[in-house]
Order: C-alpha cells, then structure tokens, then sequence
C-alpha cells in the first residue's frame, strides 16, 4: 500500500502570538484534566516509594513494587475498548471520551482510600493490589484524556494543549508530592492519602463540565477498515460468535496499527517507536528513586516537600510553559532535541550532589530546579510530538500506543533502579541514568532525517 501524503504543518508563530494559544477555552480546560492525569501518577511511585522507606521496606522489594506502573505502559492493549465500546447509560449521558474518564476516576479514588486504610507494614500483598488498582485506573484515563486532548482542538492548538497539559500534571505532582509528604509528616501516611482520594473530585468535576469532541474520521482509515473487515466476511464459515469477536479485534486493533504504517511508512514507524522508547529513560529510571536518594542524603521529608517538590515544580511549570512556546515559535523537532541535551545535563548533575559532603538546600534546589526545568521541555516535546502521529480515527488506541512505547523500557529499567543504587552506589547510579539519554539522541538525528519535512510532528 503507497504511503498517504502528509497533511501540511502548521505555521510557527513568533512573539506573543507563540502564547495567545493559551487563551483558547479547551487549553483552560486541559490544565483540569492535566490535573487529573497527574495526581495519581506519583501516589503508586516516588511518593509511595518514600512510605515504603519509612516503613523500613529495602530498596530492591521498593524498586520491585515499582512494576505495578506497568499498568501504563501495557494499556494499549486495552486502549481499543476504551477507543470503541461503550458504558452502559454513561456514554448516552456523558459521551464516549468523558464516560470513560468518570470511570476511571471513580477507580482511582476508590484506591486511593483503600490505601489510606492499609499499611505497608501490616502486608504488602493487598497494598501492592491496591495500588495497582489505582494505576490501570489512572492508565485508562489517560487513554481518555489524550483522546479527547488530540479530538479537541485542531493541530495549530496542540503545542499549547501539550504545555496545558502538562502544567496541570506538573502541580498534580507537586500536590501528589510536595503536598502528601508535607501531610505525612505531620498527620501521617494514611491520612496523607485519603486527602489524595479526595482530590481526584477535580477531576470528576472537570469530566462533568467539559464538552464531548466531536468523532471524526478520514478516508483513508475508513478505507483500511472496509478491507479489513472484508476478509472476516470471507470467514462466513466461522460460528457467529468468533466472526464478532473477529470483527472487534480486527475494527479496534488491527486497523489502527495498519493506519498508523500505512500514513508513516514501515521503517520511519519503527524508528519512531524506538525513538518514543528511549526518549524517557533517564526520567523513567532516576524517578523512582529521587526521594530515596533525598532521604539517603540527610533531608527530612518537610525539607523534600519544599525544596525538591515544592520549588521544584515552579521551575517545571517554566519548563514546560517554555516547551509550549518553543514548539509554537520553533517547531517540534528542535524542541524535542533541547529537551533531550538538557535532561542528561541535569542528570549529570545530580551525581555532583551525590558526591558532595554538605550540600545544603541551596544545592539541592539548583539541582531540582534545573532538572525539572529540563523535564518541562521535554515532556512537553514529546506529548505534542507523538499527538500529531495520532490518526482521528483511532486516537485513543495509537495514542496509548506511543505512549506505551515511550513508557516501556522506562518502566522495565525503573524496577532494577533499587538494585543498580546498591550495586555502583548514587554517583555512579546517576552517571548511569545520564548515559541512557544518548540513544534518543542518536535515533533523533536518524529521525529528522527520514521524516518529511512538511510532517506537522517534525516541522522546524
């Protein structure tokens, strides 16, 4: 099958109109559900992790329980039913975007206080299910709210919707983070998480007031899932059942997958994924052990809360306010290579503090604040990069995708984390995370150079 030609990018803009993206009505709107997405995401890693510690769980079953974020990166493999199978009454009532997304909070909330009730210490059997429960919630809504991201709003608004994105996800964690350790140390663990299970209302809230995008379709795609669902008709001989069950699989999952090579091409499409799943590995692997690391290194949980959660997450918000206008004014690509120079920087510089006698807190805060400055960039590249790959007819199912693939490796390295720290000790550990920022370099360089230069996802 020839490769479809590749819609026109959309303008750069310069000065202030880079930032006048951000009064459109949806953008407001996103910050909310960026909000949402993020609030869970640290509650089942570093901030759980810090219980952990506290609780006297070692470093290596702390790393280990980590993999129950998994539930992220495998979610496209349930992505399709949330892309086409609707909830009884909820989708008549709320749409199909928004239903899903109610459902999806209402698990995460329901875990939330379930972990509130439970201590680590008391068995890590039913903390582990739980937390688990709010993480393949917290994962299905994200399928939704992507979806409803990309379907919003046209292709001139997703850097902003990125950005938007982002900055609600990023004061989410500092409220997941700064604001449940703060709670910890002063009310205790299970109240600090009750508190969470109460935030997940904004969500709720939000999902409520929010307008259902309208579906729309290409032809080409329409065309793909005429022939696909052709050659199920040919197996006329199967019993009823299994010729449904075919033609779900074939409608929800096949055809997205054969879309998404179709439009790219074979060898970009798996550039692409390669590229998606080294681009975050650095991230993914340092993560789960920050708060370790802070509170191996003599900082209390308060100094944590301020410094590394606190502060952090204003330079974050930076980050990614400047991500949004750097796609806007210079094009995807070039931003994406930014953010990938400045998180190996900056993790490099966290070996600097591991090997210092006395940092202090301004040590600290030069440290959290650039690497999450760098984070802002990079995060926001890379959502709106992958959001202009999505087709509008499978935007749940190959959005999951993408982002499944980014998350993947992260995630599998993320849970050996512990281990690495005990075996080469901090410096060498961030020396390690620094290291695995360079194969998305050098697939970047291939990248930009087999991709069309007119792609909405490339231009520069």
């Amino acid at each position: 099958m020839s490769e479809a030609p590749e819609p026109t990018a959309p303008p750069r803009l310069s000065g202030l109109k880079a930032l006048r993206v951000y009064r459109h009505p949806r953008v407001t709107a996103m910050l909310f559900l960026g909000f949402s997405s993020g609030l869970p995401f640290l509650l089942v890693f570093s901030t759980l992790s810090a219980w952990l510690k506290q609780a006297g769980i070692d470093k290596t079953t702390i790393g280990m329980l980590s993999w129950v974020g998994l539930a992220y990166t495998l979610k496209f493999f349930w992505a399709p039913v949330v892309d086409r199978l609707a909830i009884p009454l909820l989708t008549r009532l709320l749409g199909r975007r928004r239903s899903w997304m109610l459902l999806a909070q209402c698990g995460i909330a329901a875990g939330l206080a379930g972990l509130s009730l439970h201590a680590p210490e008391d068995g890590l059997s039913i903390f582990a299910w739980l937390a688990l429960l709010v993480a393949f919630s917290s994962a299905t809504q994200d399928i939704a709210v992507d979806a409803w991201r990309i379907e919003a709003v046209g292709t001139e608004y997703q850097g902003a919707m990125a950005a938007a994105y982002q900055l609600g996800y990023r004061v989410a964690i500092t409220v997941a983070s700064a604001g449940a350790l703060w709670l910890a140390a002063d009310l205790g663990w299970r109240v600090a998480y009750l508190v969470m299970a109460a935030c997940v209302g904004v969500g709720v809230l939000t999902t409520l007031v929010i307008s259902e995008p309208a579906a729309r379709a290409n032809p080409l795609s329409a065309e793909q899932e005429r022939r696909a669902l052709a050659w199920v008709e040919a197996h006329a001989h199967l019993p009823k059942l299994l010729r449904d069950i075919g033609e779900w699989f074939v409608a929800a999952v096949v055809c997205p997958f054969l879309d998404f090579f179709s439009r790219i091409g074979i060898r970009t499409g798996i550039l692409i994924l390669a590229f998606a799943g080294c681009y975050r590995l650095t991230d993914f692997t340092m993560g789960v052990m920050a708060n370790p690391f802070y509170l191996d290194i003599g900082y209390t949980l308060k100094e944590i809360a301020a410094i590394a959660k606190g502060y952090g997450i204003i330079t974050q918000i930076a980050g990614t306010i400047l991500g949004g206008v750097a796609i806007a004014r210079f094009g995807t690509r070039r931003t994406l290579l930014a953010g990938s120079v400045l998180v190996i920087a900056t993790n490099l510089s966290f070996a600097t503090l591991a090997m210092t006698d006395d940092p202090g807190l301004w040590g600290l805060g030069i440290v959290i604040g650039a690497d999450n400055l760098a984070m802002g960039v990079a995060g926001t590249a890379l959502i709106a990069y992958l959001s202009g790959l999505t087709s509008a007819s499978y935007t749940a199912t190959q959005y999951a995708l993408f982002s499944s693939f980014y998350a993947l490796p992260g995630k599998l390295l993320m849970g050996g984390s512990g281990w690495v720290v005990d075996q080469i000790g901090w410096p060498g550990f961030f020396l390690y995370t620094s290291a695995l920022g360079v194969p998305a370099l050098i697939l970047l360089y291939f990248l930009m150079r087999a991709e069309p230069a007119n792609s909405p996802s490339t231009a520069s």
